[in-house]
């Protein structure tokens, strides 16, 4: 399993609006520039953030990008869904109805296993958690 471009470049935007989000709004253009991504896809990107309510829009000459709630509150996982969608490997663990062997079948377990992993790391970690680990990666050494 992969995840999108859209999933790793929407977490990086995520993290950058983390690590600046104690300064004035994070302008899209800025924001591309520093991760290496183009303002057209940031641009695709950027709505189904904000419609999941993790960033807010701030208009005028001084306007951009910030968190609509804290870092600590964004888990991965909820980032990551809101880009993805569901992050079940096979459909049969969302909707076990939807497979009549679900109930005595070792694989859906083993999918429902996967689901789990990625559900504990993904929902484990915070956008906070994400910055301080960028930080430590940053400081000199």
């Amino acid at each position: 399993m992969k995840f999108s471009t859209r999933s790793r470049y929407g977490t990086r935007a995520m993290l950058d609006l983390a690590l600046h989000d104690n300064s004035s709004p994070v302008r899209l253009k800025d924001l591309a520039r520093r991760q290496g991504v183009s303002v057209k896809y940031l641009e695709q990107i950027i709505p189904a953030l904000k419609n999941a309510g993790f960033i807010r829009s701030i208009r005028g000459i001084n306007g951009g990008y910030t968190l609509a709630k804290g870092a600590g509150e964004i888990r991965l996982l909820d980032i990551v869904e809101a880009l993805e969608g569901s992050l079940s490997p096979v459909d049969c663990v969302d909707m076990p109805k939807w497979c009549p062997r679900s109930g005595e079948c070792a694989t859906h377990e083993v999918w429902r296993d996967v689901r789990k992993a990625i559900d504990d790391v993904l929902g484990g970690t915070t956008l906070a958690d994400l910055a301080e680990r960028q930080r430590a990666l940053s400081e000199p050494r």
